[in-house]
């Protein structure tokens, strides 16, 4: 990722790209909301949609052109004029026509041609990839207190599942999240959710039916955000420490340039400087070390949630492939051995049902010797 650059804008508050297709420069989201409605008419962010008619005719003033030639723009440009199919016939969404002329048509029926070659049938994550934004889309809240209120900033963020491979170019992200400028980054904290704070702490072979007492988020709740050299650590919480420190001292100690640290708990995204596009930190349970990229800053409109208790927002979540069990090869995997003479390897996956065959008797007394861990697959939550 290449270094960000002094910029050349005399004004800060608007975003510029050094890059094409990299990040932005560092720019003040607080600051760039403002700019953006000092500039716009608040009809331009209002929620309340003008008619057809009142619409038609800002629109003419504003392009300067006449009401005849936007009469026959209309009926160019119309979704009728997009029609594949004769006007008394109710299409068939499902159903691509032979010979497409529209490009997105085109590139469908390549797609649905490729699966039934390979006679690939539809999985339910690819019926409902859509559904999380597609349920909320324009959504209004039931009170009018919890609007989100006209000219609110909207930040697209998406978290990315630790790497544990070189070639990382290619990952998606975990999770896809929508939340407003009033928002916190302990609130983003919050919304992310990893396997590694579901892990359950402890060895369970002598008791493998005991209930654990908690789980790593609950004993481990320390956690920091590090953007544009400031750390923020969470500090809600009694058990809470300053992890960032190692690597402040680190860095002090070897002439970086100094970092600064403030807490999660009181900074709004609305009062920070970031870079759009640019690779930021997320760490918690000691070396759980997340990507958090922030794709878009806009205003929200009319077809947003504007319901505010629905945020942070969940948009998109990736699909995982799941861990089997190493016995059965069909159930996701529950236990982790090691040191275990039954096993194929060292350390062995297993579900619940091989895990319980094979290392007790019928009394539920243990075999062997052996250490047991309960495992957590992270693709167990898709």
């Amino acid at each position: 990722m290449a270094a960000s650059k002094p910029s050349t804008n005399p004004n800060i508050n608007i975003p510029e790209y050094e890059y094409a297709d990299v990040n932005t420069t560092i720019f003040h989201i607080g600051s760039f909301r403002s700019e953006w409605l000092s500039r716009l008419k608040p009809s331009n962010y209002s929620y309340q949609r003008e008619d057809e008619d009142t619409f038609d005719a800002n629109f003419a003033k504003e392009t300067g052109i006449s009401a005849e030639t936007l009469t026959d723009l209309k009926s160019i440009c119309s979704v009728d004029s997009l029609r594949c199919h004769p006007e008394d016939q109710e299409p068939d969404t499902d159903v691509v026509p032979p010979d497409p002329t529209l490009r997105t048509l085109v590139q469908r029926k390549k797609r649905q041609d490729h699966r039934s070659s390979r006679k690939v049938n539809k999985n339910r994550h690819d019926l409902y990839a859509d559904e999380l934004e597609r349920l909320t889309a324009g959504r209004e809240p039931e009170a009018v207190v919890d609007m989100v209120p006209e000219g609110e900033v909207i930040l697209t963020i998406n978290v990315y599942y630790p790497a544990t491979y070189d070639n990382f170019s290619y990952a998606r992200p975990h999770i896809t999240l929508l939340m407003t400028g009033s928002h916190s980054l302990a609130e983003l904290r919050d919304a992310i959710c990893c396997v590694s704070d579901l892990q359950v702490c402890g060895e369970f072979s002598n008791t493998p039916d005991m209930a654990p007492e908690f789980i790593s988020k609950d004993h481990y709740k320390s956690a920091f955000f590090f953007f544009e050299g400031v750390f923020y650590n969470d500090m809600r919480y009694p058990e809470c420490q300053d992890i960032s420190m190692t690597v402040i001292e680190w860095a002090k100690a070897r002439n970086f340039p100094p970092y600064s640290q403030a807490k999660m708990e009181d900074t709004r995204f609305v009062d920070m400087k970031v870079k759009v596009g640019f690779p930021y930190l997320y760490c918690h349970q000691g070396d759980c070390e997340h990507l958090v990229i922030i794709t878009d800053v806009r205003l929200t409109h009319a077809d947003d949630c504007l319901d505010k208790k629905l945020y942070p927002l969940l948009t998109n979540k990736y699909r995982v492939v799941t861990q089997k069990c190493a016995v059965c090869h069909v159930y996701i995997g529950r236990w982790v051995t090691t040191n275990d003479r039954f096993a194929p390897s060292d350390p062995c996956l297993f579900c619940d049902k091989c895990f319980r065959m094979l290392h007790y008797d019928a009394q539920g007394k243990k075999l062997g010797d052996f250490l047991a861990y309960p495992y957590v697959d992270r693709g167990a939550f898709n």
